[in-house]
């Protein structure tokens, strides 16, 4: 009797392999960049410090200049000493006078509001508007000063060379106050200039 024999011709099937687990990346495990938060937050603080100086430096400035003006005023309206000795006898000097008023008025009215919007940290005008009546205002003070100091200037040297007493001294000393002045809402001019370029008013 012939024994049959029965093979196994099933064909082997392979396992793949397993994926190793720690071959994905997770999401969860990532870490985020690091710096974009601080840095917008580190430049929103350097511009709040930048407008804080910027305010306080202009207030200075515009302090100066009152008292400058002031000085001005007060030292040309008092040179009085009779005949030809008297400032409201030249159209020069009362020019000089008249801005001073002028100036002085200006720059009060400017270191009232800007003390007021320190002390109470609000707005009295909407910032726009604020900063293009800042940049045309000084300059155009400025330039009035300058203009008065340039057109007292001339007569003051004349009269000098005929005597220097305390007439033109005084006249002097007012003319020197009124360019102080001058400097001062020049360079303010400037700041106030600066700051309307930078603002983006949103």
């Amino acid at each position: 009797m012939s024994s049959i024999v029965v093979s196994d011709s099933s064909p082997h099937v392979e396992t793949p392999p397993t994926a190793s687990v720690s071959a994905i990346p997770n999401a969860e495990t990532q870490t985020p960049a690091t710096g974009g938060t601080s840095g917008g937050v580190n430049g929103i603080m350097w511009r709040w410090k930048r407008d804080d100086m910027l305010k306080k430096v202009s207030l200075a400035l515009r302090g100066g200049a009152m008292v400058f003006s002031l000085i001005s005023f007060i030292a040309m309206a008092s040179n009085k000493y009779g005949d030809s000795k008297d400032f409201d006898r030249y159209n020069e000097y009362r020019y000089l006078v008249a801005i001073g008023i002028l100036s002085t008025l200006y720059t009060a009215v400017q270191v009232f509001r800007q003390i007021r919007e320190l002390s109470t940290g609000k707005l009295l005008i909407n910032p726009r508007s604020g900063d293009i009546i800042d940049f045309f205002g000084d300059q155009i003070m400025a330039y009035l000063l300058i203009s008065s100091s340039s057109s007292a200037i001339p007569l003051t040297n004349s009269m000098r060379i005929g005597a220097d007493n305390i007439f033109t001294d005084t006249s002097s000393a007012a003319i020197t106050m009124s360019f102080f002045a001058f400097l001062c809402l020049a360079v303010s001019a400037l700041i106030s200039g600066y700051k309307l370029s930078v603002q983006p008013y949103l």
